[in-house]
């Protein structure tokens, strides 16, 4: 049985800006999140990223730049001992009206579709509406970290018509969401 957990990338694993991450140097892992990822990881969860990247669209920065923060990660992840199980991720602008761009559920149904299992009850942790919006689609545990943009998100939780969302559980970051997930690991997978 695969057990999966889908994190976004920016504001979650690394840094966020309003001005996009452009480059593998402005590419910055937040505190702790690299460990946090090894030890599911190790505790035998399948962990793969689902990351809007309109700054492609942009014409911000291009598939090299977004593949070298991609190895940059991944070389981390090797230190750890751990690797990811797939990065999914939209390039277009919201004016594109794409199915991948979360909240639209194209990335998460592209991990579904790579897998071959249903994401019912599989955690997305995410820092904004867009992140746990696109897991509710395929009936994802949202799960909100108040890193990135995750503190303003925060508030906008009781007033979201969907009632998973106003239920989310919220942490103060990747490593207490990890912490949660191993402490309940009712979360898994059927194939």
């Amino acid at each position: 049985m695969t057990k999966l957990v889908i994190l976004d990338r920016d504001g979650v694993i690394n840094q966020d800006s309003d001005n996009y991450i452009k480059s593998v140097d402005e590419w910055v892992p937040l505190p702790g999140s690299i460990d946090a990822i090894g030890r599911l990881y190790r505790a035998g969860y399948t962990v793969v990223v689902a990351t809007n990247q309109s700054g492609i669209g942009r014409g911000l920065f291009d598939l090299d730049d977004l593949e070298a923060m991609h190895a940059k990660l991944s070389d981390l992840l090797i230190e750890q001992g751990a690797e990811l199980g797939g990065i999914f991720y939209c390039p277009h602008t919201p004016e594109d009206h794409c199915h991948c761009r979360k909240p639209a559920p194209g990335l998460i149904d592209a991990i579904a579709n790579e897998f071959g299992i249903s994401l019912n009850r599989v955690p997305l942790i995410g820092d904004s509406l867009r992140d746990l919006q696109a897991g509710l689609s395929n009936h994802c545990v949202p799960i909100l970290v108040r890193t990135g943009k995750g503190a303003t998100t925060e508030k906008k939780l009781p007033s979201q018509p969907e009632i998973e969302l106003q239920q989310a559980a919220v942490f103060d970051d990747l490593d207490q969401a990890v912490d949660h997930i191993l402490a309940h690991p009712g979360h898994r997978n059927s194939p």
